[in-house]
């Protein structure tokens, strides 16, 4: 009777790591593409904040890695990214009753060149965005400038991820 068990279990065992080839818990497919080839994002903003193209483009490297079984190559890659940072936003987003402002707004968006190579139905051209408020009365760097970055870059590069390869 335990032998039966044994069998049983590493039957079903077998079957969910299997299974893990064609789903990942992440929830992204990445069909039969095996590489993945992500070009640097330039800031074409009108305002350009220097560090941001490079945050940018290695978050988006890091997350494909991290969630895919995808290997990172230079050229050729199986999944293509390219694009450019096309807006970063400052704008004043409520007011105080002195009539100044109370919160601001950090919008930045990115337009995204997303090919294929194994499903060319697949590919896109799209602009992502997203935004984080601050108090006005704080200085947009360091601390402040970082945290806005960190939610704004994590928020894009993820919807990137679900557009591309996510099945949402």
């Amino acid at each position: 009777m335990k032998k039966i068990q044994y069998v049983a279990l590493f039957s079903i065992c077998t079957f969910l790591f299997l299974g893990c080839k064609y789903y990942s818990f992440s929830g992204g497919s990445t069909g039969s593409a095996k590489t993945l080839q992500v070009d640097f994002f330039p800031n074409q903003a009108q305002l350009i904040e220097p560090t941001l193209s490079q945050e940018f483009t290695l978050e988006l490297q890091d997350l494909f890695t991290r969630q895919t079984n995808l290997t990172l190559v230079s050229s050729n890659g199986d999944l293509y990214f390219s694009g450019e940072i096309t807006s970063y936003r400052i704008a004043p987003m409520s007011a105080t009753s002195n009539q100044t402002s109370a919160q601001n707004r950090l919008t930045i968006t990115v337009n995204v060149r997303y090919i294929n190579t194994t499903e060319e139905d697949k590919d896109f051209e799209q602009s992502f965005s997203f935004y984080s408020d601050y108090p006005a009365n704080s200085q947009l760097t360091g601390g402040v400038l970082e945290s806005a970055f960190k939610e704004i870059i994590e928020r894009i590069t993820q919807d990137i991820f679900n557009a591309s390869v996510g099945k949402w």
